[in-house]
């Protein structure tokens, strides 16, 4: 793309005051494109419905179906501390995010194969299998990107390039949502075109993503493999991965509301929260984006009262029946606590771009992700806990929780600063 065409679309895109040099613009713009495409392929191959209902088509066992929303979340975010160090190795971080892309696209192809030739125990196995390896993939993408981001995109601007991302691949979500709740694509073959599909979005991105003009950066291979110390001697990032950790709930709270439900709404079940989810992400994730560019901290806060209200009313619509009673309220409080949700992942991402020292940005990435990942376990126990005494309670607690990380939050530094 011409240079001064690129940087009047990246300038329009992120509101910059003044000129966006050429570089960063084609930058800001490769970036929106790939991570669009990746958002998109995420939402097609979602463990929690499409690969789910694949998986009861090809007759896999239900310990096996259990096994894939814990695979997929776990294998994504426990490996990072140990591939962080690989990737500080690397001069051009860049390649770490194409493999990473690519070896997401290869497990989905090889799932699409799995769809088409195997059945039962074997079936659901081999999709286990393949999704811890899109899991670790997927794992290099994350530890990788935000120093790249923050290597090819100045702060002020970040925030625009993820929200605009989210909102352009949620527009396809809803569609596929909607094809979901229609029923048509409930059969093997449509689900494994739309796994398919995913595989190629991948590909597409992986290519577009090489092609990133990345300055080298010098190579930490003296890094210890696993470092603890950002969180040990930064009070700043404690206090993040504290405040990330409690905000956990707004990730984990949605099936709840669901189970609320007991009627026969137009929106159930996971299609439900597939349609919800990207609904919510259309309207807010730009929005969220620019949002945080200012201050991601306030984001992490109000996102956090955010989905403690959502969750509230939750408990107060389930206390009184009225989310069975009413077909609108089940959707109204899943669209409240996604926006909520999509608040949280913009700030904390953001925020933590623009708070890690530039020449440790993967090292703080990986560790924050993989202390997160063991408390998402600890929160899922918590609202499992919960569950016992039903979805009511489970949806108190994660209430309080999102609460106390908007609390937390609110102590975090101001980082987003326009360079002099």
């Amino acid at each position: 793309m011409d240079g001064k065409l690129a940087g009047r679309a990246f300038a329009a895109l992120s509101e910059a005051d003044g000129d966006v040099p050429a570089e960063e613009a084609r930058n800001g713009l490769r970036h929106v494109v790939s991570l669009s495409m990746t958002k998109l392929a995420d939402g097609l191959i979602n463990p929690k419905l499409v690969l789910t209902w694949l998986a009861q088509a090809l007759g896999a066992p239900p310990v096996l179906v259990g096994l894939l929303v814990p695979i997929r979340e776990a294998g994504a975010l426990l490996p990072q501390m140990l591939l962080a160090h690989r990737v500080e190795a690397l001069r051009h971080r860049k390649w770490a995010w194409v493999f990473g892309s690519l070896g997401q696209g290869i497990a989905a192809a090889g799932m699409v194969a799995v769809a088409f030739t195997l059945q039962g125990w074997a079936a659901g196995l081999a999709l286990c299998s393949l999704l811890a390896v899109l899991a670790l993939a997927r794992a290099a993408c994350s530890v990788s990107f935000k120093d790249i981001l923050g290597k090819t995109v100045e702060k002020t601007r970040r925030g625009s390039v993820t929200g605009t991302a989210a909102s352009v691949a949620s527009a396809g979500v809803i569609l596929f949502a909607l094809l979901l709740m229609t029923g048509l694509l409930r059969d093997v073959t449509p689900l494994a075109l739309a796994v398919g599909l995913a595989a190629l979005l991948w590909f597409a991105a992986a290519a577009l993503f090489s092609t990133l003009e990345e300055a080298p950066s010098e190579a930490e291979g003296d890094a210890p493999a696993i470092d603890l110390s950002p969180f040990r001697k930064d009070g700043q990032f404690r206090r993040f991965v504290y405040a990330r950790g409690a905000l956990t709930a707004t990730a984990l709270a949605p099936p709840y509301i669901v189970l609320l439900d007991t009627g026969e709404g137009a929106l159930q079940k996971l299609g439900a929260l597939v349609l919800a989810s990207a609904a919510a992400s259309f309207v807010s994730s730009y929005v969220w984006g620019r949002l945080s560019d200012r201050s991601s901290r306030r984001v992490l806060t109000y996102s956090g009262f955010a989905g403690a209200a959502a969750m509230g009313l939750a408990v107060l619509a389930g206390l009184t029946g009225v989310a069975g009673a009413a077909i609108w309220v089940t959707p109204l409080l899943l669209f409240a606590l996604m926006i909520a949700y999509h608040g949280v992942r913009q700030g904390r991402s953001t925020y933590l771009v623009d708070m890690a020292p530039e020449e440790a940005r993967a090292r703080y990435a990986a560790l924050a992700n993989t202390l997160i990942g063991g408390l998402l376990l600890l929160s899922g126990a918590f609202g499992g806990a919960l569950a016992w005494i039903g979805p009511i309670a489970a949806l108190a607690g994660f209430a309080a929780l999102s609460a106390l990380g908007g609390v937390i939050a609110m102590g975090l530094d101001e980082v987003e600063k326009a360079a002099d």
